[in-house]
């Protein structure tokens, strides 16, 4: 059975790079951590949807609020988990290297993704499968339909990394091929999709086609392994950003829960004692302390503890992690308090808070926002295919474009995939207020 190597694995050469890594004060996956910071695309996920579109409420998380949490977390977990591993890493790695490479990743692991979190997503797949749509669509061919009709934010992400970014169509922010391998939950191509299968159930995937070059050569970099044609199993190291990830979005949204008034303090406290597991509780549970600190005290011996459980669950599982057979996350594969512990706040999350009519409502506001863009901006792009004139109105959006071109006269798909550049990179409120001045309403 082949089995990855951990040499080749923490690649620490640059996508697009032809300049050898450096020696210097700050490691090469430091680097990386410090590019995804400063770029435009993590910038703009201060105003992005985490959980509740459009929130007014200032403790409420954010898409940048979550990633920087995650990446700590991460960070946390990647050096734990190296510490344990240590004989087997490149004598040149340290824990502390691994820490940065899972940390830059986790920092850049929700990039891509549009206005309006996964409501967003989804508004933006079923847009592509209008019935007003079929004869756009029937331009393309089956592959580059998938893409469009299945918008998925993983492989935005990798889009934004690899090709819109500081060196657009050379490798973009030219990160190390560790970091690209450790972001990369779904290191596989989009499929066709089966009929009648809703939009918020569609698999995941992590490249669209306009990277699937790229996605190639960071799996040979890295010695991923192949196991159909443009899939490769997953590297080692994203098993832990997922986990991060898991952790985080859990526990956090059950904070944010409470903040806003969907959950009561005596649903939450017994879930969070259950991770903590054979941890004492936090003295602030026996004080007089608003409900919002005892949570964050909780929390915070939570995540401790399901830190400790994942990174063993890694050294455990090291033969069938470099194998690519491990199934299911790290988090199954610990002690089963912590993994039911997750799946019963994930429940409770579910059914009291993404189902909640508040969320719904602002949710439909949102969807209906994104329609009215992709109507405008579809048609214009459709426009520079068949080579017309632009109209008033198009001229205008155009202005609004800015830097951003959408010149499909060449190719409808690329065309395509830059309008939904230009939307996904949208606050909440920004793509709110172009709605509505679409509408001819004065924002």
């Amino acid at each position: 059975m082949p089995m990855m190597s951990w040499q080749h694995l923490l690649n620490a050469n640059r996508l697009g790079s032809r300049k050898p890594h450096d020696e210097s004060s700050r490691s090469p996956f430091h680097k990386d951590y410090d590019r995804i910071v400063f770029s435009g695309g993590f910038r703009r996920l201060n105003r992005k949807t985490q959980v509740h579109p459009l929130a007014q409420h200032d403790a409420v998380h954010t898409r940048l609020t979550h990633s920087l949490e995650v990446s700590c977390v991460g960070r946390s977990l990647g050096m734990l988990a190296a510490e344990k591993i240590i004989e087997q890493l490149p004598h040149w790695v340290s824990p502390a290297d691994v820490g940065a490479i899972i940390q830059a990743a986790c920092l850049a692991h929700d990039i891509g993704n549009p206005p309006f979190g996964h409501a967003g997503e989804y508004a933006i797949r079923d847009w592509f499968l209008l019935p007003q749509q079929a004869q756009l669509m029937a331009l393309l061919p089956p592959a580059q339909f998938a893409d469009l009709c299945q918008f998925e934010g993983n492989a935005q992400g990798f889009r934004i990394l690899t090709q819109l970014e500081y060196h657009p169509n050379e490798g973009g922010m030219r990160l190390t091929y560790a970091t690209l391998g450790a972001y990369l939950k779904y290191p596989w191509l989009s499929q066709p999709i089966a009929g009648g299968v809703a939009s918020h159930k569609r698999a995941k995937f992590g490249c669209y086609h306009t990277e699937k070059i790229l996605l190639q050569q960071v799996a040979e970099q890295l010695g991923l392994i192949q196991q159909a044609d443009f899939k490769w199993c997953r590297h080692p190291l994203a098993y832990l950003l997922e986990a991060a990830d898991d952790i985080c979005y859990t526990l956090i949204d059950l904070e944010d829960g409470l903040a806003l008034g969907m959950l009561r303090y005596d649903e939450v406290e017994p879930l969070f004692l259950q991770l903590l597991d054979d941890l004492p509780p936090p003295p602030e549970l026996k004080q007089d302390v608003p409900d919002l600190q005892k949570i964050a005290a909780l929390r915070g011996k939570a995540i401790e503890k399901l830190v400790s459980a994942i990174a063993t669950a890694f050294e455990q599982q090291q033969e069938a992690l470099l194998t690519g057979t491990l199934q299911g996350g790290l988090l199954q594969h610990c002690h089963t308090n912590l993994a039911n512990g997750i799946d019963l706040a994930k429940n409770l999350a579910r059914e009291r808070i993404f189902n909640h009519p508040q969320k719904a409502q602002l949710e439909l506001s949102a969807y209906a926002s994104l329609h009215t863009l992709l109507s405008a901006f579809s048609e214009m792009t459709l426009g520079s295919y068949k080579q017309l004139p632009l109209t008033f109105k198009q001229q205008r959006l155009q202005q609004l474009l800015g830097i951003h071109t959408l010149n499909g006269r060449d190719n409808l798909y690329l065309g395509l995939m830059q309008m939904l550049d230009f939307i996904a990179s949208l606050s909440d409120h920004h793509a709110l207020s172009l709605a509505q001045s679409l509408q001819g309403i004065q924002p």
